[in-house]
């Protein structure tokens, strides 16, 4: 816990901090962050103080300082903002849905759409599609969280660890319910010693350790992107300015690239994670190759080359 260590910042330096936060964030405590201050002083502050005492450090030299100012982070605001406009946003491309002359935002969003199906088909199997919900809310809200800092006024929530983590923690706890969901608590830990009994005493605790690696690996992978790119583009405006200044605009598509590679890994990995623990049922099973026979007598040819293909063998 050698983090816990660190100095606080004086009171100097976050005041400028909480200065350079943008006007929205400044706004919202403005009038909301009095109340967000009470609130910590009664009821997390003495909390926090009891568990980093235990650190030998205090809340301060965690969080910085507790002010009015500063109760309520910027990657706070921003994120609910990021969930106010993915719900927008989503709503403004869907339109009016027609399948006779679909607009360009019902166009994008089945692309979108079509995409992360197919991702569930081949990674999970059919039974991969009732988990389509939280995988493409991860991925629009994701994806907009990191878009957010191309624009005037925002910040990606992203690029702030504490999100990250948030965002890793809930697909680590999301797939390790439905392994539970489905397998039981007792089948869900067993398939972490793998098939082979006389090495499971070695592989379990690998596999635990592991999964409990996840949700710090997909957040620090997140966030560790997304700062670094905000830092380059801050880094390079700055380095002879006024000329430099510009130069965030020929960034941008590496920016825009950063975002939409970030956002397939974390739902990729996801995917991944949750296929180790999802199977077919028997029922989904029959239904599939139900399905596989009556597509495949409907394709014309395809009856005659199995046939063809049993002749021959």
């Amino acid at each position: 816990m050698f983090w816990f260590q660190e100095p606080a910042a004086n009171g100097a330096e976050h005041a400028e901090e909480a200065e350079q936060a943008p006007i929205i964030v400044q706004f919202v405590n403005h009038y909301f962050g009095e109340w967000a201050y009470r609130f910590e002083m009664n009821y997390t502050y003495p909390l926090w103080t009891k568990f980093f005492a235990k650190f030998n450090t205090t809340p301060e030299a965690v969080f910085g300082p507790y002010t009015p100012e500063t109760a309520i982070p910027w990657y706070t605001v921003m994120f609910v903002i990021a969930c106010i406009l993915s719900v927008v946003i989503i709503w403004i491309l869907k339109g009016r849905l027609s399948e006779d002359e679909p607009g360009y935002g019902q166009q994008t969003l089945e692309v979108g759409v079509l995409a992360v199906r197919g991702m569930l088909e081949d990674i999970i199997g059919p039974q991969g599609l009732k988990y389509f919900p939280v995988v493409m809310t991860f991925a629009v809200l994701i994806l907009v969280s990191n878009l957010m800092g191309l624009f005037p006024l925002f910040m990606s929530p992203t690029a702030a660890v504490s999100v990250t983590f948030a965002l890793g923690l809930s697909s680590f706890l999301y797939y390790n319910w439905i392994g539970i969901k489905e397998n039981g608590i007792v089948g869900h830990l067993k398939h972490l010693a793998g098939p082979i009994w006389w090495i499971s005493w070695l592989i379990f605790p690998i596999e635990l350790i592991s999964n409990f690696i996840r949700p710090f690996s997909l957040g620090i992978r997140l966030f560790g992107n997304l700062f670094a790119d905000e830092k380059v583009v801050n880094t390079v405006s700055q380095l002879a300015p006024p000329w430099t200044w510009v130069a965030p605009l020929f960034l941008m598509p590496l920016s825009i690239f950063v975002a939409f590679i970030q956002t397939f890994v974390f739902i990729l990995l996801s995917q991944l994670y949750l296929s180790e623990v999802s199977h077919e049922s028997h029922e989904e099973h029959e239904e599939h190759d139900e399905h596989e026979v009556h597509r495949g007598v409907s394709e014309p040819g395809h009856g005659q080359l199995d046939e063809a293909v049993v002749t021959a063998s």
